[in-house]
């Protein structure tokens, strides 16, 4: 048993052997339905960062390579997945009272908070354990048809839903999104250790707002401080995936429901590494 144990194996994230033969019983399991592939969690120890827009931009990137692909946002009091995406609207019922997620107009399929309220911008007033039961019901019962790669989408932090989610889920891996600042080791740090407490595979980390390309000269300004992106992977041992530029063109995309046409490289790299 590990000296770090809180003896309640459903909310430590100890790996100790204590837990191990229990440790899959937390796992939801998916209706016999639906079909998910491959889980990818976002994450963050910090919010304000871009997991969004990461998601985004991966979701788009695999479905551009023909993978069916979806966005399950975990984000529950701060979604902005359908906002980016352009979609609203009813979340329908199948005759097994099965969720059935918003389709975008490239096929991407979307689980999301906001599209269950009357009005995008009314507040989701939760307490904790109801956040985490509706992450657990938008895996579990909602209608995942055929997907390859499924993201999602987590609050910052290390709370409740990323627990739930990487308990709940059969995460296959994280992808860890920062930006340029002094904190930055301590704020990866801090999602690499949840994952490596959690057993969950480290695909790598994106770094957002990681400088402004001049439109005249091509140089890249650190609007934010200079990177130390390559320092800190090294220090953790994971792979840099992305760096992605400040682009006033994907703000504007994202404000008009547009992000699937934006035509970026930016997670190429990222996108690669998935299917190896």
């Amino acid at each position: 048993m590990s000296e770090n144990c809180t003896h309640n194996c459903s909310s430590c994230g100890e790996n100790c052997s204590s837990r191990t033969e229990e440790q899959t019983s937390f796992l939801e399991a998916l209706h016999p339905l639906s079909s998910v592939k491959k889980v990818i969690g976002v994450v963050s120890g910090k919010g304000g960062v871009g997991k969004s827009l990461v998601t985004s931009l991966m979701a788009v990137k695999m479905n551009s390579r023909g993978y069916r692909t979806a966005i399950l946002d975990a984000d529950i009091t701060g979604p902005s997945i359908p906002k980016a995406f352009g979609v609203s609207g009813d979340i329908g019922l199948t005759e097994e009272k099965l969720m059935v997620p918003a389709t975008t107009s490239t096929g991407i399929r979307v689980m999301s908070a906001n599209l269950l309220l009357d009005h995008e911008n009314d507040p989701v007033i939760w307490r904790g354990p109801v956040i985490a039961g509706a992450v657990k019901q938008f895996w579990s019962e909602t209608l995942w048809e055929d997907i390859d790669y499924m993201f999602v989408d987590m609050p910052p932090g290390t709370g409740d839903v990323p627990l739930t989610v990487f308990q709940s889920l059969p995460v296959d891996g994280i992808i860890i999104v920062t930006s340029p600042q002094e904190l930055v080791s301590m704020i990866v740090g801090k999602a690499v250790n949840m994952a490596k407490k959690m057993d969950i595979p480290i695909l790598g980390v994106v770094e957002n707002m990681s400088y402004l390309k001049c439109p005249d000269c091509g140089k890249e300004i650190a609007v934010f401080g200079e990177s130390h992106i390559e320092e800190v992977a090294e220090e953790y041992g994971i792979h840099v995936l992305a760096r992605i530029p400040i682009e006033p063109k994907a703000a504007k995309m994202v404000d008009e429901g547009a992000i699937e046409y934006l035509d970026v490289d930016w997670m190429d790299q990222a996108a690669d590494k998935l299917v190896l």
